[in-house]
């Protein structure tokens, strides 16, 4: 995979040895390609990426000892510049969140989710 060049300055993207991003569930990879997309079709600048992510990666030195992951952190930037810009309610990302929760729940392990 060829990541556009402002991809690559994003603050402490995963890479792989070939400078590919490293996921360990699909549901980064999926979050990471809506943010491409997102970017790519104008919804904002790769710079307003790289502050929201930045600011949202800071959460976790702020002394509340809550840790998330990586795509966790990348996932409530990608939701912020969301409804920053617009393009969804607050209250409608919410209801997907509730709503996959609750599949994931309800689901087998080693199934795959399907949201009803």
């Amino acid at each position: 995979m060829t990541l556009p060049d402002p991809v690559l300055s994003t603050p402490n993207l995963p890479l792989d040895q070939d400078g590919g991003p490293v996921f360990t569930a699909p549901w980064e990879a999926r979050v990471f390609a809506m943010t491409l997309q997102a970017y790519e079709s104008g919804v904002f600048t790769w710079q307003e990426w790289a502050e929201t992510l930045g600011a949202e990666l800071a959460k976790d030195g702020d002394g509340s000892g809550d840790t998330l992951g990586y795509y966790d952190h990348w996932l409530n930037a990608f939701e912020t510049l969301l409804t920053r810009k617009e393009v969804a309610e607050a209250s409608q990302l919410q209801g997907l969140r509730d709503a996959w929760d609750k599949a994931a729940k309800s689901t087998p392990h080693g199934q795959p989710i399907v949201l009803g």
